[in-house]
């Protein structure tokens, strides 16, 4: 990438939450508070997984990469915010944008994939329960996880080098909170026509395709679970789909309006709220919806809980 040739724009001004300095301080220890509780929320869920047996399965598995992805989710966006909004500082080099564009993305697609995998899963576990294991074995949720995230780096690498070749002169002011790239492209001294057509084909294909793909999952489900003739069989299946799909909403919902609608449709107050919903909102009550609403997981946290007492009593 040819920056120092192509690029007289050599940082951006990352504008955020200009406009309510008087409230700076108040936004700081918002967000650094829903940061710390997503990490360490999103890490918990990953030890319970990981450190009790009955619970390794491939949902659970599944559920432990999405955890892990909401941590580097957020981890790409919020201590970035967080030095902008308490330093006043709201420079960023050209190169770190572009790197941040890129993991954003990335990430991004990788979550669409992996919820659809997620979607797959239920489906095949509520729906032909009897070829479940065979169908959804070590081999096929390993591949499956490989493949999301394999898919979801690569398929946002080239708009990431097409968008790395415009042309930026000035002015050089994002309005957003982070490097998102439609206020990126508008920044661009070429026409950048040909690369949001790009986009919006390439955000089309991966949210539309695995939006409809999950859709049509859950259409199956619902389905199958209003046929299970007790009232507790149809609750016990729904309360495993319940988070999954509520999850599913509130992501798919903002990124279809944010990336998949006309350019003039969006505006940019509108896009930083939308924003705020899926990079820092979803990730944030992930743990508490696959917690709260779970009886396996709850279960396994109270083990682990009373197993830590008991530890902790001990070495004293």
């Amino acid at each position: 990438m040819e920056f120092v040739n192509k690029t007289i724009v050599t940082e951006f001004i990352l504008l955020g939450f200009s406009g309510i300095e008087n409230q700076k301080i108040h936004l700081f220890v918002t967000f650094l508070l829903i940061y710390i509780l997503t990490v360490m929320g999103n890490i918990v869920i990953i030890a319970i997984v990981y450190s009790n047996s009955h619970l390794h399965t491939p949902m659970y598995f599944f559920l432990m990469n999405l955890s892990l992805l909401e941590i580097l989710y957020t981890s790409n966006i919020i201590p970035r915010m967080l030095f902008n909004i308490i330093t006043q500082n709201q420079a960023i080099s050209f190169t770190w944008c572009i790197i941040q564009l890129y993991f954003f993305g990335s990430l991004g697609s990788t979550e669409c994939i992996l919820l659809g995998v997620m979607a797959y899963d239920r489906y095949i576990a509520i729906c032909y329960p009897l070829h479940y294991f065979l169908l959804m074995n070590n081999k096929a949720s390993l591949l499956l996880s490989f493949s999301s995230w394999t898919v979801g780096f690569i398929a946002t690498f080239g708009a990431i080098i097409l968008v790395s070749q415009l042309w930026f002169c000035g002015p050089n002011e994002i309005k957003h909170f982070y490097c998102d790239l439609r206020p990126v492209l508008q920044l661009s001294c070429k026409n950048p026509f040909i690369m949001e057509t790009v986009s919006v084909i390439l955000a089309s294909i991966i949210l539309l395709g695995t939006c409809l793909f999950t859709l049509v999952s859950y259409i199956h489900i619902i389905l199958t679970i209003l046929k299970i003739p007790s009232f507790e069989g149809r609750q016990r299946a729904f309360s495993t789909c319940g988070a999954h799909l509520t999850v599913v909403i509130i992501f798919y919902g903002a990124m279809i309006f944010m990336y998949v609608t006309p350019v003039s449709v969006n505006s940019f107050n509108l896009n930083k709220v939308l924003a705020l919903l899926y990079t820092v909102m979803t990730p944030f009550i992930n743990p508490f919806i696959y917690t709260l609403r779970n009886k396996e997981v709850r279960q396994a946290l109270q083990k682990s809980t009373l197993r830590l007492k008991m530890y902790l009593i001990c070495v004293k």
